[in-house]
C-alpha cells in the first residue's frame, strides 16, 4: 500500500448505494473498499494507516448502531462517518452518542461528504501521531 493512499470503507446493504460513494471517492482520490454488512467488513482485515468508515446506519441484519461496539470488540479504532435516509432527531443522537465523526442525510451532499472524510483521516492521524 502506498504511504499517502488513503482508504475509505464504505459500509451500506444497498449495491447502487455503495458504488455511487467508491465512485466518488476514487474521483477525489480515494481508495474505496465496499461491504454489503458490518459482518462483511469485520471479517476482512483492515489494513493500517489513513482509512475511515463510511458507513450507513439502518441494514437488515446488523445496524450501524452496532458497528461502534463491535469496532472497539475488535482493536478497530478508525474514525466513522455515519449517513441514513432517516433525519430523526433521536437517530442524530445516537450516533454522536456512539462517537462518529459525522452524520449525513442520504442523499449526501458529495463536497461535504470529502471534507467530512478528509477531516476525520486528518484527525485521526493526529491523534496516533500524539500517542
Amino acid at each position: 500500500m502506498d504511504a499517502k493512499e488513503r482508504i475509505v470503507y464504505v459500509i451500506d446493504d444497498d449495491e447502487s448505494v455503495r458504488k455511487a460513494f467508491a465512485r466518488l471517492l476514487r474521483s477525489a482520490n480515494f481508495r474505496a473498499e465496499t461491504f454489503a454488512s458490518v459482518e462483511e467488513f469485520l471479517r476482512d482485515p483492515k489494513q493500517a494507516g489513513e482509512a475511515c468508515i463510511l458507513a450507513d446506519i439502518l441494514m437488515p441484519d446488523e445496524s450501524g448502531f452496532t458497528l461502534q461496539t463491535r469496532l472497539a470488540a475488535s482493536g478497530i479504532t478508525l474514525p466513522v462517518i455515519v449517513v441514513s435516509a432517516s433525519d430523526d432527531a433521536s437517530v442524530r443522537e445516537r450516533v454522536r452518542e456512539l462517537g462518529a465523526s459525522a452524520f449525513f442525510r442520504k442523499p449526501v451532499d458529495d463536497q461535504a461528504l470529502l471534507d467530512a472524510i478528509w477531516w476525520a483521516i486528518s484527525e485521526s492521524k493526529a491523534t496516533k501521531k500524539g500517542t
